[in-house]
């Protein structure tokens, strides 16, 4: 596969701490950005790569020259006019390309973003996060296939509520998904890929893994502090990743019984702080919920994403992201009169069954005995407990008296609050 590299850019925004060289050869920790990209990239196999240049592209250039002495295999575009993020695309080989933009830096496991591509056949895969602002990002949806169904941009003042998930700005191309023709100035999401939805072969790949925009001073110091503390490196999943689970119900968001509508969400006191926290800290974030609301017909899978928009919107406000949630839609008792019966099962992933710790664990290579549960139910300790998690219960919702199983614990704590404190601090 080839990949190419948007690097073209001034770099206006960072332009007057460095007035003299292009956006991608400005330093980190005294190495151009493109440098480590092409560093990056070679370490994982890929070594044909299309420097896709413009402003100052002669000393770009000199400085990669034929990419020998990095171990790749350079050839440039050169852009007399600017085309923009889009129009170069059809001079590229016709062959399948991974797509980065020159200035930001990614710790990334490309073969796993590409493995997606091909398991799903997609025309085009974009890698996709959550972030602490979505309010005021550019939003991805997604079907329960991560098939892109719209691309709902943060101008738009009547999108909703939406999942927080946004478009992070490395692609995966297939060939026949490359324009061809004369090359024209072409905005690569809003006019190649945005027209392709909804209906076209496009997916998103989400990942909890580092990429960062370095084009802003305040920006440039972030990601040469995380360089420098191993942050940005250990987010790669080449790496084992550790997580704090959190159950939904009693533990994010007030204990209402069955939830059925987004009205009926309102975070614990506590919560959204709690998990920005986390996500400051090598903890990935992510909520394992039962929700049998599905099996009972009370919501569809569709009405339970509303639901799940309507934590993430709120979350978001106070600038914290679940890195993920995985639910269980099945109940196992039969016989009522508006259940659904494909989601009437004794499934495997129904906690106090570990099968969404597994499948969570899988997605994103986390070491499980290196990781947290924090629940209300006892049903969340035998699950953590059953793959060897350190088990945490919480005194709001159900504050572990369902009564249903026998458990011990690893700690116990009024909280989410108080149980991040002590998971944060080493003391739990």
């Amino acid at each position: 596969m080839n990949a190419a590299i948007l690097a073209g850019g001034k770099g206006t925004r960072i332009g007057k701490l460095y007035t003299d060289i292009p956006k991608p050869m400005i330093p980190i920790m005294g190495k151009p950005v493109l440098q480590w990209q092409i560093e990056t990239l070679v370490s994982q196999g890929f070594l044909d790569i299309t420097l896709i240049v413009g402003h100052k592209a002669n000393m770009i250039k000199a400085h990669f020259g034929n990419g020998e002495k990095f171990g790749a295999r350079v050839s440039y575009i050169i852009e007399d006019e600017p085309l923009g993020t889009g129009g170069a695309l059809s001079l590229l080989p016709k062959k399948d390309t991974l797509m980065l933009y020159g200035d930001v830096y990614c710790e990334i496991d490309f073969k796993r973003f590409i493995s997606f591509h091909v398991k799903k056949q997609a025309d085009v895969t974009l890698f996709v996060h959550p972030n602490s602002h979505p309010h005021d990002s550019d939003i991805v949806v997604t079907d329960s296939e991560s098939r892109v169904t719209a691309w709902k941009s943060k101008k738009d003042a009547g999108r909703g509520e939406l999942r927080n998930l946004v478009n992070a700005g490395l692609y995966v191309f297939s060939k026949n998904a490359l324009p061809i023709g004369k090359p024209t100035r072409i905005d690569m999401e809003h006019e190649l890929i945005a027209p392709l939805l909804p209906g076209g072969n496009v997916y998103a790949y989400r990942s909890t893994e580092y990429i960062k925009d370095m084009g802003t001073p305040k920006r440039l110091a972030e990601v040469e502090k995380d360089i420098e503390s191993g942050v940005a490196a250990a987010r790669s999943l080449n790496n084992k990743q550790r997580a704090v689970f959190l159950d939904r119900d009693g533990t994010i968001n007030k204990l209402r019984g069955l939830i059925g509508s987004p009205e009926q969400i309102e975070l614990i006191n506590g919560a959204a702080e709690s998990i920005r926290r986390l996500n400051k800290s090598p903890f990935l974030t992510i909520c394992v919920t039962n929700q049998s609301v599905v099996a009972r017909g009370i919501t569809t899978i569709s009405q339970l994403d509303t639901i799940h928009a309507r934590i993430d919107v709120l979350l978001g406000q106070e600038g914290a992201y679940l890195d993920d949630l995985f639910y269980c839609p099945h109940h196992p008792d039969k016989g009522y009169p508006e259940e659904i019966p494909e989601y009437k099962m004794d499934c495997k992933c129904r906690k106090p069954k570990a099968g969404l710790l597994i499948e969570a664990a899988k997605r994103y290579n986390i070491d499980l005995n290196q990781s947290y549960i924090i629940g209300d139910s006892t049903a969340d300790i035998v699950a953590g407990n059953t793959v060897g998690c350190k088990t945490i219960g919480v005194m709001t919702g159900r504050g572990l008296h369902d009564g249903k199983y026998k458990v011990v614990s690893n700690g116990c704590y009024s909280d989410m609050q108080k149980a991040v404190f002590a998971i944060l601090e080493g003391t739990c």
